[in-house]
């Protein structure tokens, strides 16, 4: 059985809908694991006996093997075929949840947690690009709207999760959690997603991409993240480092006369620039939300990471809420005017942030999270579909490697760039924690206001039906 595009008018039937609860099986575990060991650091450093320093890694590990991981997908899809690459992943994955609970050390964690985030980095990207085949041109944007939920629920999602298992099993549960979501996973898409076959072409892996383009983008992200930990000399390596290979891999890609790990040009070509801006600003301001806010609630107001968590639950019922709204608009209403509305309304729910210094109330919070959360919604999906409804079949795989690769990118970025703006904050307002942290969501907005510019570029009009 192979994937085709579905006729014009084509309606979201069960067999779809099937196929999509699936495959975002594989993005919830991804994404989950990312924030859910944040809850476990204090256990995990006391039982290994390792600093705070040392145990972060566990976390930054993996952060650094997902963005690795992300632009080898496309060709991992273009090559073996997205459904086997897909289940590949998953595989790879569990194995590293497994190899993770079984871990005696600090280090044995942190190296099982790579191979971990290698099969978590190939999860989101190939699986959109696989649905998006499936689901055809014509259907891709509602069935996208109903999948893109997850990543904006996963860091609300995972803080929760986490303080809910060491509150009832030791900390290898962190891991072994994945085990029978993955399993399930595996079997149900073995029966439910349809085998969608490599590409003819068989072009040859850019080997020296490769090497310059994932782990520049390692080292840079690793460069930042030294930055928040004020350790001065590594990360001015990591940086100029990481933008050196990335600028040498940027004129392979240009020069190459094979097929590049991800082509520059892509970039150039409307409406993809666009939408990979969008993405990347997003990325940051949504992952930055969620890191700035949980360290708000539990080291400003002094709650625990379970209250901190209860209190970041709006956010992810607007998204859900927004998905709702998305999947019935995106085939009628203009695109741009989804993803501007969609950004206006994160802005006008960030703005609240910015006042933390006179502690506003809580219903006050809870509904800007809220309103974040519908917005977010009407940007990622919209964003995404604009992509994947204008771009050859062919060529899918590639463009969800991009696109994914710059949000996390983006999110990593923005996190880590947040991180040093906070720790600046702290240091000049003292003791005015909350207000160090309205400071800091200043620059939240600032990324807003870039993706709002960015956006403006996206089509004014739908997409013309073929």
């Amino acid at each position: 059985m192979t994937g085709t595009a579905a006729p014009p008018g084509a309606r979201i039937d069960a067999p779809l809908l099937r196929i999509a609860f699936i495959l975002v099986l594989g993005t919830f575990m991804a994404t989950v694991d990312a924030t859910i060991v944040s809850v476990g650091i204090d256990t995990l450093a006391d039982d290994f006996g390792a600093s705070l320093t040392e145990i972060q890694w566990v976390s930054t590990a993996y952060l650094l093997a997902v963005v690795a991981a992300v632009p080898a997908s496309g060709w991992l899809a273009d090559r073996y075929g997205g459904r086997r690459t897909w289940l590949a992943a998953v595989g790879v994955f569990l194995l590293g949840s497994v190899l993770c609970a079984l871990a005696w050390s600090a280090a044995s964690l942190i190296a099982f947690r790579v191979l971990q985030g290698l099969g978590g980095g190939l999860l989101p990207a190939t699986g959109q690009a696989l649905l998006a085949r499936v689901a055809g041109k014509e259907r891709t944007g509602r069935v996208i709207s109903v999948v893109a939920v997850v990543p904006l629920l996963s860091p609300v999602l995972g803080p929760l999760a986490g303080g809910s298992l060491l509150g009832v099993a030791p900390w290898p549960w962190l891991f072994l959690v994945n085990l029978p979501i993955g399993l399930a996973a595996i079997l149900l898409a073995r029966r439910h997603v349809p085998e969608v076959p490599p590409s003819p072409r068989r072009a040859p892996f850019d080997l020296r991409g490769a090497a310059l383009l994932s782990p520049g983008l390692a080292v840079l992200v690793f460069g930042l993240t030294e930055v928040s930990h004020g350790r001065a000399l590594p990360a001015a390596l990591g940086i100029t480092a990481g933008l050196a290979m990335l600028a040498a891999f940027t004129a392979h890609g240009l020069r190459t006369r094979g097929t590049p790990l991800i082509d520059p040009r892509l970039f150039a070509r409307p409406p993809f620039g666009a939408a990979a801006l969008a993405l990347l600003v997003l990325g940051a301001s949504v992952f930055g939300t969620m890191f700035l806010l949980p360290l708000y609630f539990q080291t400003g107001r002094g709650l625990s990471a379970w209250e901190a968590g209860l209190l970041l639950a709006p956010q992810g019922l607007g998204a859900a809420a927004g998905s709702v709204l998305v999947n019935r608009a995106i085939d009628k209403a203009v695109p741009r005017t989804l993803v501007v509305t969609g950004i206006a309304l994160i802005l006008a729910g960030t703005v609240p942030f910015t006042q933390l210094g006179h502690e506003p109330p809580g219903a006050v919070i809870a509904t800007a999270l809220a309103v974040r959360g519908v917005g977010m919604a009407m940007v990622g999906a919209p964003v995404m579909n604009i992509v994947y409804s204008r771009i050859e079949p062919a060529q899918l795989p590639r463009a969800a490697g991009a696109l994914n690769m710059l949000n996390t990118v983006g999110g990593s970025v923005g996190t880590a760039a947040l991180a040093v703006v906070l720790q600046q904050r702290l240091e000049a307002r003292g003791p005015d924690v909350s207000g160090a942290f309205g400071d800091t969501f200043w620059w939240v907005l600032g990324f807003c206001l870039f993706a709002a510019a960015g956006a403006t570029r996206l089509p004014r009009t739908p997409r013309s039906p073929e």
